[in-house]
Formats: structure tokens, sequence, C-alpha cells
């Protein structure tokens, strides 16, 4: 799969728990936004969670065949997940691979590695993950997209009042929790965030 920057312009991340721990709600509304045109997704099952290994696994499956149709196939490595050198000598260049950067020591790194796209922030101050450091800000993101050899996707805290600022920094997309997922009408929120492109 050939990897290009406009693949980060909506990039929706979530899990069961990003939906009121509800997996038909959350296959419902990732199925909307699907269809409404975001232009990537992480099936992201952690944090508060309740779900068993076998039923991340069925829903991550389920979610795997809605992708199906536009071809999604990729994999985001967190600091905290496995090394990123190990992936990306599993995978060689058969997957899309994301990198999570929070510091510029972790851009840097990541400016030595040979994956297609980096995610940084959070941006603004956010609740949808625990542990996500205190917020960049636009000036911060900026920096980053600056110093980074990679495309930068910014994540964290991102609204439809913050989107358009957050695109300022020079970043290639934006991604959002729960500003699709907690949404009544998730096709109109991804419709005015490909607006803003």
């Amino acid at each position: 799969m050939l990897f290009k920057d406009e693949m980060l312009r909506c990039y929706l991340i979530g899990g069961s728990q990003d939906t009121h721990h509800d997996p038909a709600e959350f296959l419902t509304k990732v199925e909307a936004a699907m269809q409404a045109g975001i232009t990537a997704f992480q099936y992201r099952e952690k944090g508060t969670s309740t779900l068993s290994k076998a039923e991340t696994l069925a829903l991550g499956q389920q979610v795997q065949e809605l992708a199906a149709a536009i071809q999604a196939d990729g994999i985001h490595v967190g600091q905290k997940d496995q090394r990123i050198e190990e992936v990306l000598a599993a995978v060689g260049d058969q997957l899309t691979v994301g990198y999570s950067c929070n510091t510029a020591a972790q851009v840097a790194h990541a400016n030595q590695l040979a994956v297609d796209y980096i995610g940084t922030g959070p941006v603004f101050p956010t609740i949808s993950k625990d542990d996500a450091g205190s917020a960049l800000g636009v000036d911060g993101l900026a920096d980053f997209v600056e110093q980074s050899v990679h495309p930068v996707v910014a994540i964290g805290g991102i609204s439809l009042d913050n989107a358009g600022a957050t695109l300022t920094s020079g970043c290639a997309g934006l991604s959002m929790i729960s500003m699709v997922l907690g949404a009544d009408d998730v096709a109109g929120t991804v419709k005015k965030i490909l607006e803003l492109y």
C-alpha cells in the first residue's frame, strides 16, 4: 500500500471505550465515519475498555471487515508499545507505519526511521487519554512539524472550534476521538473536518 500524506487529513482513532463501552454503537459510528470519508482509522481498545482479549480481537476483525472496502492496512506504534524498530523489521513495506512522538527527542529518533508518519500531541488538553501529557499548543506542534522529516498528524483535544487553527501549524492532518465518536451527527462532523482542506 502506497502511503500518501492525504491519508492523514481526517484520522479517526477509537474503541468501544469511546462509545459508552458499547461495541455495537462503536461499529455503527465507525461505519458512518468511513462512509462520510474519513481518510484513516486506528482501532485502539485500551484505557477503560471492558472487553476481554477475545472480544477485542473479534471487534477488531469486524472493524477490519468494514475497512476492507477502502483497503486500509497499517499499524500505529505508541511510545509504550512494542519497540518501533521491531515493528518495522516485522512488517517491512507491507503496512503503513505510524509512530507517536511527543517530545523533540522522539521526533529526532523518528527522523532516523522508515516510518510513514508521526502522530504528535496532545495539541490541546484532552479527556480521551489518561496519560496524554501536557498540551503542546499550536506553536509547539508547529515546532515538531518543522523538525520532522515525516508528515505529522495532530492529536489531542482537537475540536471543530480549534481544528482550523491546528492546521496553521503545517501538520498534514487531524486525528480525533471524541470529536467524531461523541458526535450526534458523525457524518456531518467528518464532512466539516474535510471542508477545512
